[in-house]
C-alpha cells in the first residue's frame, strides 16, 4: 500500500504553486476554481507574499487547490494496478476526500473556502493561537495543558504536538514549560482544532448539507482516529475535525500496521514527509513540489 498524503496549513511558501501551472488544464482549473470562490488562487501560488497566504481565508484553499492538481497528476501517471490510500492533515483531509472520489474537486474548493473563512471569524473572536511542543510526554504534557487552560491541537506523532489556546495562556506555557519539552509559537491567528472553533463547524456544517458524498475509489484515512473511514461518515468527520484534534499520530500507525510501503506527499509537500522519516523509519517517501517530482514516485511504485 502506497499512502498519498496531503499537508495542511502551514505548508504554504510564496510561489510554491508555480512549476504546476506550465498545464493549460491546471491553469484552467485554477481560474475556474478562484472565480467560484472569488480569490485569485494563482496569484496567491505564485506572486503573493508570506503574509498573504498565511490568512486562514487564502491559505486553506489554495493548499486544497494545489494538493488536488498534484493528486491528479499522481494518479494519471502512476499504473492502474498500485496499490493505493488516501490521508490528509486537517484541511489536507478535504484534498483527500476528493482524489478518492467521496466528494468532487468543486466540492472541495467551496467548502474549503467557507471554512477558511469562517475559521478566520472564529479566531477574530478572541485572540487565540497555537505553539509546536518538541519532545513531549503525552501524559505529562496533558496534565500540564489542563493546568495552563490550553488544548493539544495536533497529535503529529514523533514527540510533536501543537496546543493552542489563548495568546497569554501560550506565552506563560512558553517561558515556563514541562522539563525537557521545547515550546515554538506558530505563525497561526486561531486556537485550530479546539472549542474556540464551534461557531465555524456550525457554518461548515450547514454548507455541506446539500454535499452527497459518494463510494471511495480507495481506502480513505481520518484525523478523528486514523482508522479507514467510509464515505457515509466522512463528510460528517470533514466538518467536525474543525474544533477536534487532528491525530496524525493515529494515521501513520494505523498506515504502518495496514502496510506502508512508500509516501508520497502532495504539493506543497515537506511537512508530512519529514514526520514520516521520523516514525515510519524505514518508509521511502516522495514529496511532490514540481511536476518532475511525480516520475519520483511513479519510480518509488513500480520498484516495490
Amino acid at each position: 500500500m502506497f499512502v498519498i498524503a496531503a499537508p495542511g496549513q502551514g505548508s504554504q511558501k510564496p510561489g510554491f504553486l508555480e512549476p504546476w501551472l506550465e498545464s493549460s488544464s491546471d491553469r484552467e482549473n485554477l481560474t475556474r476554481w478562484s472565480d467560484l470562490i472569488e480569490s485569485d488562487l494563482i496569484a496567491h501560488g505564485t506572486i503573493s507574499d508570506q503574509d498573504t497566504i498565511t490568512d486562514t481565508a487564502i491559505a486553506q484553499p489554495l493548499i486544497v487547490a494545489a494538493g488536488i492538481i498534484t493528486g491528479r497528476a499522481l494518479l494519471e501517471a502512476l499504473p492502474e494496478s498500485a496499490s493505493l490510500a488516501f490521508a490528509g492533515h486537517s484541511v489536507g483531509e478535504f484534498t483527500a476526500a476528493a482524489l478518492s472520489g467521496v466528494i468532487t474537486d468543486d466540492e472541495a474548493i467551496s467548502l474549503v473556502a467557507l471554512r477558511g473563512r469562517a475559521m478566520a471569524q472564529a479566531a477574530a473572536e478572541v485572540p487565540t493561537g497555537m505553539s509546536a511542543v518538541l519532545g513531549a510526554d503525552l501524559e505529562v504534557l496533558t496534565t500540564a495543558l489542563t493546568e495552563a487552560n490550553l488544548y493539544a491541537a495536533n497529535f503529529n506523532g514523533a514527540g510533536q504536538v501543537v496546543i493552542a489556546g489563548e495568546r497569554t495562556a501560550l506565552a506563560r506555557f512558553q517561558e515556563n514549560p514541562p522539563e525537557g519539552m521545547r515550546v515554538i509559537p506558530l505563525q497561526v491567528a486561531g486556537a485550530f482544532h479546539t472549542l474556540y472553533m464551534q461557531s465555524a463547524v456550525s457554518a461548515l456544517a450547514e454548507a455541506a448539507s446539500g454535499t452527497t458524498s459518494r463510494e471511495q475509489t480507495h481506502p480513505l484515512y481520518t484525523n478523528r482516529d486514523g482508522s479507514r473511514v467510509g464515505h457515509d461518515l466522512a463528510l460528517s468527520y470533514l466538518v467536525d475535525q474543525v474544533a477536534r484534534p487532528v491525530r496524525w499520530d493515529l494515521c501513520m500507525e494505523s498506515f504502518a500496521r495496514d502496510g506502508i510501503q512508500g509516501m508520497m506527499e502532495l504539493a506543497p509537500a515537506g511537512a508530512l514527509v519529514g514526520l514520516a522519516k521520523r516514525a515510519l523509519k524505514g518508509v521511502p517517501t516522495v514529496a511532490l513540489n514540481t511536476p518532475d517530482d511525480v516520475a519520483k514516485a511513479v519510480e518509488l511504485v513500480n520498484a516495490a
